[in-house]
């Protein structure tokens, strides 16, 4: 009996989607990912032996070392010591109502930065629009992101959305992590190795997701980056299984001076188990505790937080990322704390008026617009070079 037309043609669909599956497998998360997401990071050698030049090019080990007149350090008795005491501090901030809509036209006079609540002299305020760098920290483990599941579905809506709206001058890389960070792609403005990268993520693969490692990790590759620079985190914000506890990677991401804009998923699963009554209490307090910990992370950092019940949703958050980062006021001062001693210092930036109060927006209408100023919540001081 001959095979009927529609039995061959779900035969070659099978046949398609396995040969799919296949080519994702074998294109997984790197595993070996190269350079750093930054820069990459060089290994501690002995200069003695290493026969490494400071171009990168590696020395012959059958040629005679070149001889240097530079073995000793020189005397420098009776010569002039000259030490800086600028500590510049740039803070970008931005001024957004409560719909994350920047609010442009503030004047310079009326902006008030405190340093551990003393009062800093500002040297300048400028407004501009820049160029983005973005990592874009993606949670894909298979505890929440199973193959065509729907939280699968919703992270790669976020992602592949997110990447859409990026503008050709912006630079972008692609992190993915699940037990630790893989980097899908570096820093880059060629879409096509952004979209490369988000067609890895097919089929997760660890059951773990160590948000905290991973952030954590995220933001010292970053904190060296010069600009407008900034994560997108895109998790459900549980933390199963990471080294660093959430107050140490609190003050990392305190420290690191990299805003973060988190995204939460699985809200409306959430709520449609909650509904049914298949979610425990324990299991609801974990979920509370995850989002509570997403906003933590992007208050103290000068970033935002979003968790969306619906797709329609997703426009309106990136538009407000990128008005957030786009749009912004650097901020510049000579901080009035000349000691260089590693500290961390708080920072806090307020809208005054004419009088010293805070400063009132109103709308078209005459009525009251409340504000939120985004910026990071301190710097580590410098130490003292010796």
């Amino acid at each position: 009996m001959r095979p009927s037309k529609a039995f061959l043609m779900c035969a070659a669909i099978l046949a398609g989607l396995l040969a799919s599956l296949t080519l994702a497998q074998e294109q997984g998360p790197l595993k070996d990912p190269g350079p750093t997401v930054s820069k990459p990071k060089q290994p501690a050698t002995d200069s003695s032996t290493s026969g490494a030049s400071d171009t990168g090019t590696t020395a012959d080990p059958d040629l005679p070392k070149v001889p240097s007149q530079y073995k000793k350090s020189p005397n420098t008795t009776g010569l002039a010591n000259f030490k800086t005491d600028v500590d510049m501090v740039t803070l970008d901030v931005s001024v957004v109502d409560t719909k994350g809509h920047f609010l442009p036209g503030i004047p310079p006079s009326r902006f008030r930065v405190l340093e551990d609540n003393v009062p800093q002299q500002l040297r300048q305020v400028n407004m501009g629009e820049a160029p983005m760098t973005i990592a874009m920290l993606i949670e894909f483990s298979n505890k929440f992101q199973r193959l065509y599941g729907t939280t699968w579905f919703q992270t790669l809506n976020l992602a592949w959305g997110f990447a859409s709206t990026l503008k050709p001058q912006d630079f972008v890389a692609v992190i993915a992590y699940d037990m630790k960070p893989e980097i899908l792609s570096d820093f880059s403005t060629d879409r096509n190795q952004t979209h490369e990268a988000l067609q890895r993520l097919t089929i997760p693969a660890w059951q773990e997701a160590n948000l905290f490692d991973a952030l954590t990790d995220t933001c010292d590759r970053m904190s060296g980056i010069e600009g407008r620079k900034a994560i997108l985190l895109i998790s459900s914000g549980v933390d199963t299984f990471s080294k660093l506890t959430f107050d140490k990677t609190r003050k990392i991401v305190q420290e690191a001076g990299v805003p973060i804009y988190a995204i939460g998923l699985m809200q409306t699963l959430r709520i449609m188990q909650d509904a049914r009554g298949r979610m425990g209490g324990g299991q609801d307090m974990e979920y509370l505790q995850a989002d509570n910990e997403m906003r933590t992370f992007a208050k103290e950092s000068g970033g935002m937080a979003f968790f969306p019940r619906f797709q329609g949703e997703n426009p309106e958050i990136f538009q407000q990322v990128e008005q957030s980062l786009r749009n912004q006021y650097v901020l510049s001062y000579t901080s009035s704390n000349k000691v260089h001693d590693g500290s961390y210092r708080k920072i806090k930036v307020e809208l005054i008026d004419e009088n010293g109060n805070p400063m009132s927006f109103k709308d078209d209408k005459g009525k009251p617009v409340k504000y939120a100023v985004l910026t990071k919540s301190g710097y580590k001081a410098p130490r003292e070079v010796e």
